[in-house]
């Protein structure tokens, strides 16, 4: 009986081993190869299997766990430097010179860092539900830290984090997503526990947003790297209107914003926004 056709469901978990750490990752597709940072209290299992599939029908799609979470060994951080630097080796210990970089919420964050310490390696960048670095004038609303820092999440709690509650259509499509995410039932990354969250979030204290401590404002105001925002219009955790207030000054940041959508528009509309990610990558 032949192999089944590699999906995000069933691709396997690898590991490299690195400056005396183990990361976890998983590898699908073939193409110009793109390395996604994963969101506030995500693990590998957190990015909804279609969006992936859809994203490798063209390309070489890479997820992994950050040090010390999920699968991944070492000493956890939501530093975002070091988040980004887990990016930057899982790339060397691939062979990876040059690579797309992406992420989703506290991942943007980190795929941000990313191209400005490293522009030389990036092709171009993708920005999902996330912020630009600086003072913003939109905070986020109170309900993502109610939601988010529960200490288990159930659908409910998705459908406000992630979607836009009041909206049939995406609430419909919150459901839709859950299920495609619970699909994969073996070879899954362990949940991040909420004490384990707490303490990394106690540890970044007063360093809790993208503060342009590195000129990482002024970076995205000068880059040619093409980049790709992606936000929708009800986006609670970090608000479009602060790419309204950037954008402008801008030589290479487009900004895709989707009506009616919450923090993750590529769990809503995963076909579109692989579709709209393939476009951008091929013709920017």
């Amino acid at each position: 009986m032949p192999s089944p056709i590699p999906t995000a469901v069933n691709t396997p978990t690898r590991f490299v081993e690195l400056k005396g750490r183990r990361l976890a990752y998983r590898d699908l597709g073939q193409g110009v190869p793109i390395i996604l940072c994963l969101r506030f209290r995500g693990i590998l299992d957190s990015w909804d299997p279609a969006f992936l599939d859809a994203l490798a029908a063209h390309h070489r799609v890479i997820t992994f766990d950050y040090s010390g979470l999920g699968q991944s060994t070492g000493t956890p951080s939501y530093v975002r430097t070091k988040m980004a630097q887990d990016a930057v080796d899982l790339a060397d210990a691939l062979g990876l010179e040059r690579f797309v970089i992406g992420g989703w919420s506290l991942g943007g964050i980190a795929a941000q860092v990313v191209a400005r310490l490293h522009p030389q390696r990036v092709i171009k960048a993708l920005l999902i539900g996330t912020t630009p670095p600086g003072r913003v004038r939109v905070p986020a609303k109170p309900i993502f830290f109610e939601r988010a820092l529960k200490p288990v999440n159930d659908l409910d709690d998705e459908t406000v984090l992630f979607f836009h509650p009041e909206s049939e259509k995406s609430r419909a499509a919150a459901v839709a997503s859950h299920h495609r995410i619970a699909a994969r039932t073996t070879d899954t990354s362990p949940a991040i526990p909420i004490d384990t969250v707490l303490r990394l979030l106690a540890e970044t204290k007063g360093d809790d947003v993208f503060v342009d401590d590195n000129g990482y404002r002024d970076f995205l105001e000068t880059t040619d790297i093409p980049m790709l925002v992606i936000s929708g219009d009800q986006e609670i955790v970090f608000p479009v209107e602060n790419w309204f207030d950037l954008t402008p000054r801008t030589k290479s940041v487009h900004l895709m914003v989707f009506p009616q959508m919450g923090h993750g528009p590529q769990h809503e509309a995963p076909q579109v926004c692989a579709d709209l990610i393939a476009s951008f990558i091929r013709n920017f």
